[in-house]
C-alpha cells in the first residue's frame, strides 16, 4: 500500500512537529485520529531513522503493527530524537540539519531455506528488510542498510553481530523473516 503524496508529507510534518514538541515538553506530540484520513490511522509497523550529515543520529521502530501509522510515526520520531541509547538526547541547535526518514513496514513474512547459502541466494538486496532470531537473540536491518551493505553475505553476517551472534555464525535454528518497507523522506 503506498501513501499518495499529501500523506506523505503529512507524515513527515508529523514527525518533524512531534521531534520539535519533544524539544519543548520532553513529550510526544500526542495526536487526534479523527484529524486523519483513515489510511493513515491503521495499525502499521513503522521506523523512524533520523541522520545530521548523513550520519545516523536516532533510529527506533517496531515490527510489528500495534498503534495507528499517524500514532506509530509520532512516537517513533520522538524516541529516534530522544531515546536512542546509541546517542545522547537530540538538541535544538541540531533540528534544522535534521533529515527525516520514515519506513512503514509490511507485514513479516517467514523465509524457508535449506542452508546459509541457500538464504544468501534468495536475498533481494535493496528490497528485503530481515529480522533474524536464534533462541533469545534478535535483530534487524531495514531495506536501506543494503545502502552500506550491498553483498547479500555481507548483510546477513552483519545482521548476525546486531543480534550478538558471530559474523560466521550458523545453525538449523536460526528463523529469518522478510518484509518492504516504503520509505518516505
Amino acid at each position: 500500500m503506498s501513501l499518495n503524496k499529501e500523506n506523505q508529507l503529512r507524515l513527515l510534518d508529523l514527525a518533524k512537529n512531534s521531534i520539535q514538541h519533544g524539544l519543548k515538553t520532553g513529550q510526544p506530540i500526542k495526536i487526534d485520529l479523527s484529524d486523519y484520513p483513515q489510511e493513515l490511522t491503521e495499525p502499521r509497523a513503522t521506523f523512524v531513522t533520523l541522520e545530521i550529515n548523513h550520519q545516523l543520529r536516532g533510529c527506533i521502530g517496531m515490527l510489528e503493527a500495534v498503534r495507528p501509522l499517524a500514532e506509530d510515526i509520532a512516537e517513533n520520531a520522538y524516541s529516534a530524537a530522544f531515546k536512542d541509547p546509541r546517542f545522547p538526547p537530540l538538541e535544538a541547535n541540531e533540528l534544522d540539519k535534521l533529515a527525516i526518514h520514515l519506513s512503514i513496514l509490511t507485514p513479516a513474512e517467514p523465509v524457508t531455506f535449506s542452508s546459509e547459502q541457500d538464504l544468501i541466494a534468495q536475498l533481494q538486496p535493496g528490497i528485503d528488510g530481515l529480522i533474524l532470531e536464534e533462541g533469545h537473540r534478535r535483530g534487524t536491518f531495514l531495506p536501506s542498510v543494503w545502502e552500506s551493505l550491498p553483498e547479500p553475505e555481507q548483510f546477513l553476517r552483519h545482521l548476525k553481530q546486531k543480534a550478538g551472534l558471530p559474523l560466521d555464525y550458523w545453525s538449523t535454528n536460526i528463523r529469518i523473516y522478510r518484509y518492504r518497507a516504503e520509505i518516505i523522506a
